[in-house]
């Protein structure tokens, strides 16, 4: 890849991976616009590990505290952490069963932009009428669920993991600002999952590994992805999710103008 392609593309996976607005309906409209190849696997790789490096650096007090409070059922955060797991595994189950169609049909720009607009509106309601006003901590399990039952329709390219998770814990009576911090919790094991399973795709395919390529991508999403996790945090109980919902809007006809 060419070093320009890296550094866009690692600072816009690191934008965009945590923001409610389609990591994936903009990694496919940018290369289309600039006619640049697919960045392939191995760099796909490298941008969620460095993403998933910042979130968790960025929570890693939270990562500490929940993985402790786990094993210990006296624990102020003892069902947190559990929530998290049980949210966590419908959208692992879903990834297995479904990674034929996820990297098939579903990759569609058609489909792209449909769930890309579709979520967006669907955001913007949650927002715009649920006023809730819990916190992460007072999530319990069964919204847990359903948050992570949510989490499965992330898997359509276009609807945003991050927004989708948003979305239902708003629904279900999250502040805005503890429903982004659940689905920045969230996730470091989704993504990790899905970092595991496409590493393990790169070990057995004979494409070339380009080590230096993959560190600069790595860190840039890295460090881009932190400053994005800090700057919504403090602003999304002011600005809420109008602007990032009319932006879906947007991102999606411009995708149906340039790819039809």
């Amino acid at each position: 890849m060419d070093l320009t392609h890296v550094v866009v593309l690692a600072v816009l996976q690191g934008i965009v991976e945590f923001l409610p607005i389609s990591s994936s309906g903009h990694l496919i409209l940018v290369p289309a616009l600039l006619g640049w190849p697919d960045q392939g696997l191995a760099f796909d790789i490298a941008v969620h590990l460095g993403t998933l490096a910042a979130v968790v650096f960025y929570l890693r007090r939270e990562v500490v505290t929940l993985v402790c409070a786990a094993f210990d059922r006296r624990a102020r955060d003892f069902e947190l952490a559990w929530s998290i797991v049980l949210a966590t595994l419908p959208v692992g189950v879903a990834g297995l069963l479904m990674a034929d169609l996820v990297d098939g049909v579903l990759r569609s720009p058609a489909v792209v932009a449909a769930a890309t607009a579709g979520f967006g509106v669907v955001l913007w309601l949650a927002d715009r009428f649920s006023g809730g006003a819990r916190s992460e901590h007072e999530l319990g399990m069964r919204r847990a669920v359903l948050i992570g039952l949510g989490q499965v329709l992330a898997l359509v390219p276009g609807t945003s993991r991050s927004g989708i998770t948003m979305t239902v814990g708003l629904a279900v009576g999250l502040s805005r600002k503890a429903a982004a911090r659940f689905s920045f919790l969230l996730a470091i094991p989704a993504i990790g999952m899905a970092a595991s399973w496409n590493t393990y795709e790169l070990a057995v395919s004979p494409e070339p590994v380009m080590w230096s390529v993959l560190l600069i991508a790595a860190a840039l999403s890295a460090a881009t992805a932190f400053a994005a996790i800090a700057i919504f945090l403090r602003i999304i109980e002011r600005v809420g999710m109008w602007g990032f919902a009319l932006y879906r809007l947007a991102l999606a006809a411009v995708i149906v103008l340039v790819m039809y």
